[in-house]
């Protein structure tokens, strides 16, 4: 296979690597796996990753230089390139905005980065990658913006059903050879683990499950009551629910809360604090979301609810651990990325008793005891 600039696809070698996935949480974690892979297949190249600001916390833990040696704080990337598009777009003539556009921009071209890989397919993605100076672009042939592709010189056709294989399909392109999807590594940020240790010492809370009550749209969530119905199932096994949410999900947080009568207990956390969160967890249960995915990454067992979105594309993905992944979805869901605000009805036929069985037989094979020291990273 040949690329669009007529150049050779064996490359000898690639000294800088530049990696574009800005955006949203579950989109970056799903793109891990391939940024991993490229890790092993170029230990020694410098990897750089363009990434929104909100987000970066994903590669970088709080308050860690993001250039320099690779270490547990940032396991993966030697760069973190963090943009604030939606932001700069509010105010984008103002002299801080420019002077916050120039100075990434400044820093990414001046990495001389030999390939830049869009992992996002969208227009924007693109153009930052072609943008970047890099004389050779990677993208999928078919991405999810059609103009995209105009942006790349190497258009590789993404295999695969799942969106991490088409992700590894593009790796393995770069890379010129088959790979493994790999385990991927989250930073440790000791001063959110710290956090969370306290949280939940403070709240006498021991063995817990992660209940997720939002989504990204109306369509994704399962009723926020029935969530506290469940809390109050897992408490009589002994298992205390914890509700995490995040902005603009209070209103989902207290309804479920109210349900739970007492037994499940809210908590909103940053990214780190969540991955700290999610590594001490031994159940998650919620629909196609961010924190799915990541205590899914984290090989945390997973009840997955799932409603208009696919499982077979954006489910937790299959590992050697499958059996501690159970999906729950109505065969009469419409599959749609279409942003409905309004609930999927295929979705509500999905029962309290049917999510409290599957969370049973996940615990019942789930280790006695988890920590932050024993979870995998």
């Amino acid at each position: 296979m040949s690329g669009a600039d007529g150049t050779s696809n064996i490359m000898s070698k690639i000294d800088r690597l530049l990696i574009v996935r800005l955006s949203a949480m579950g989109d970056v974690i799903h793109t891990l796996p391939a940024a991993q892979a490229l890790r092993e297949a170029f230990p020694n190249t410098m990897i750089g990753w363009v990434i929104e600001e909100r987000w970066a916390d994903l590669l970088c833990a709080p308050g860690t230089p993001r250039r320099g040696p690779r270490s547990p704080q940032r396991p993966l990337v030697d760069w973190v390139h963090p943009v604030s598009l939606t932001a700069w777009r509010k105010s984008l003539f103002t002299v801080s905005t420019l002077q916050q556009i120039a100075k990434v921009w400044n820093d990414v071209r001046a990495a001389r980065y030999d390939v830049a890989v869009d992992l996002q397919g969208a227009l924007r993605s693109a153009l930052l990658a072609r943008w970047s100076g890099a004389p050779v672009v990677y993208g999928a042939a078919q991405p999810r913006e059609s103009p995209a592709s105009l942006w790349y010189t190497r258009r590789v056709i993404a295999r695969g059903a799942h969106v991490i294989e088409q992700n590894m399909s593009i790796a393995e392109a770069v890379a010129q050879r088959k790979m493994k999807v790999p385990h991927v590594e989250f930073p440790r940020d000791v001063e959110a683990e710290r956090r969370i240790d306290q949280r939940l010492s403070e709240a006498g809370i021991r063995a817990f499950a992660i209940l997720n009550p939002g989504a990204g749209w109306g369509a994704k969530r399962w009723p926020a009551e029935r969530y506290g119905r469940v809390a109050r199932a897992l408490a009589a096994d002994r298992v205390h629910a914890i509700l995490n949410y995040g902005p603009g999900e209070e209103e989902l947080a207290r309804e479920a809360e109210a349900a739970s009568e007492g037994t499940a207990t809210p908590m909103k956390c940053s990214i780190s604090e969540l991955i700290a969160l999610t590594r001490a967890a031994k159940l998650f249960i919620g629909g196609d979301t961010g924190p799915m995915h990541l205590a899914a990454a984290l090989q945390v067992p997973v009840v997955a609810i799932f409603g208009p979105t696919d499982p077979a594309r954006n489910g937790p993905y299959r590992t050697s651990d499958a059996a501690r992944r159970i999906v729950l979805r109505n065969p009469a869901s419409p599959t749609t990325h279409a942003r409905n605000p309004q609930p999927d009805e295929a979705m509500l036929e999905i029962t309290v008793d049917s999510v409290v069985n599957a969370a049973r037989r996940l615990l019942d094979e789930s280790p006695a005891e988890k920590s932050f020291g024993k979870g995998t990273a």
